[in-house]
């Protein structure tokens, strides 16, 4: 089919080189030989004008036009796929689709694994795969790669549509036998302590309470470097580290590992945990349908103002003791 003279069966081929900027990559990402990658290239090139890719050194390069043409086509391809993908109904227990979500270890823990239960139980043939957090994570969203992100505010992509999950604030989490810190933690203490922090992506990066801290002057000496959340709990049992965590996780971690969850000795904003899909998606009923189930689930979580802030450990919550209002997973 062609439109204004241009076969629209080139356009899966030209976002493909425009993306991957080699003959040999575009060729297997669309499923075609090398040489019929470069036939397309050719007519792509008669038809625009220009080069589009053009020969540097041993390396390809996109030309003006062609850095200009990467969002459009990319944006063009992804409509007509929310377009061809509207249904009149939307059946979840018939429903095959694999939908990706992007999302930390913490809101999966905290969060997610909640959503995953239903959707094993309402839509059975319908898969989930669940992608960790990358530096690239909005670049992948607008490109369709991942139906949904899960991440902070700070991080959104003001041209999709986004909505507020849950908020949580930080706290300060030690082992049991940490005998360098009472019941309170007081900021001379804090710093004079090592510290374990998760530096995420590649290159890694610092999280989001690692720069609320720098914010206030806060110098922390980290000697433990994790990959994410979740295992700092778990490292720092049997040392006298200190970790920053997020609240909904360390008193869930408080369930299962002998950690004392401690305030901070700081006033840090409060995090706010957000729901982001592609704006082309926003009509999509599987979306719909799987956005309805993340916002009630998120509707159903302690608000942050009813998280404890007093010290909790391991005992107390065995025990009881001081957990009022206290609702984790």
């Amino acid at each position: 089919m062609r439109f204004n003279r241009l076969d629209l069966n080139l356009l899966l081929a030209l976002d493909a080189l425009l993306e991957e900027q080699n003959i040999t990559r575009a060729a297997a990402r669309v499923n075609v030989s090398q040489s019929a990658m470069s036939g397309m290239l050719a007519r792509l090139r008669e038809f625009f004008e220009d080069d589009l890719l053009a020969a540097v050194g041993r390396n390809m390069e996109l030309t003006v036009l062609g850095k200009q043409l990467v969002g459009p086509v990319r944006d063009l391809i992804l409509h007509v796929h929310a377009t061809v993908g509207i249904r009149v109904t939307f059946d979840p227990a018939r429903e095959t689709r694999c939908m990706k979500i992007m999302v930390s270890d913490y809101a999966t823990e905290v969060f997610l694994n909640q959503v995953v239960a239903r959707v094993l139980r309402d839509a059975p043939n319908m898969t989930l795969e669940l992608v960790p957090l990358a530096d690239d994570a909005a670049e992948k969203l607008r490109r369709g790669e991942n139906d949904f992100l899960i991440i902070p505010r700070n991080f959104l992509d003001p041209e999709h549509p986004q909505r507020t999950l849950f908020e949580d604030h930080y706290c300060a989490v030690i082992w049991e036998g940490n005998t360098h810190v009472g019941d309170v933690l007081d900021a001379a203490t804090y710093e004079r302590l090592s510290h374990i922090a998760p530096m995420l992506g590649r290159p890694r990066s610092p999280t989001m309470e690692e720069l609320l801290l720098q914010a206030q002057n806060v110098k922390r000496r980290i000697r433990v470097i994790t990959s994410d959340f979740y295992s700092m709990a778990t490292a720092l049992v049997g040392t006298d580290l200190v970790a920053t965590m997020h609240t909904r996780l360390a008193l869930a971690c408080a369930r299962r590992l002998p950690i004392r969850v401690l305030p901070l000795p700081y006033d840090l904003p409060p995090l706010a945990e957000c729901l982001q899909w592609h704006r082309f998606q926003e009509n999509d009923p599987c979306h719909i349908w799987l956005r309805g189930i993340m916002l009630e689930v998120a509707r159903g979580l302690p608000t942050n103002a009813e998280l404890p802030m007093a010290p909790f450990s391991f005992n107390s919550i065995e025990t009881g003791r001081g957990v009022t209002g206290l609702s984790v997973a």
